[in-house]
């Protein structure tokens, strides 16, 4: 879970709202540290087809139409591929490591 303003956001819930856009193949929600808001939802996503130029904005405002306003994007970061364990578990840990964002654990 992540936690904006004292809100619980459900990664699944705006990860499936992403999904329905017919360019992303894949995706993972994750939150980083954002001062006094607690965290901030960030999506990582892997396309079909390359360039992504005005995707990022595409998908926050679909994000932005569909659910609460303490669930939209802060930010959408590409990346090729969504790390996962061999299970098919998203690595979110990795994904914050990756884009500055050091875990707590």
């Amino acid at each position: 879970m992540i936690k904006v303003r004292g809100f619980q956001v459900a990664p699944a819930e705006v990860e499936a709202v992403l999904h329905g856009h017919p360019v992303v193949k894949d995706c993972a929600v994750f939150g980083v540290p954002d001062g006094a808001n607690g965290e901030a939802v960030v999506a990582a996503v892997a396309t079909h087809v390359p360039g992504n130029a005005g995707v990022a904005a595409e998908l926050t405002a679909r994000v932005a139409a569909r659910l609460a306003p303490y669930k939209r994007l802060s930010r959408v970061v590409f990346v090729p591929d969504i790390p996962r364990l061999p299970s098919g578990k998203v690595l979110r840990r990795v994904l914050k490591e990756l884009h500055g964002c050091p875990s707590d654990s």
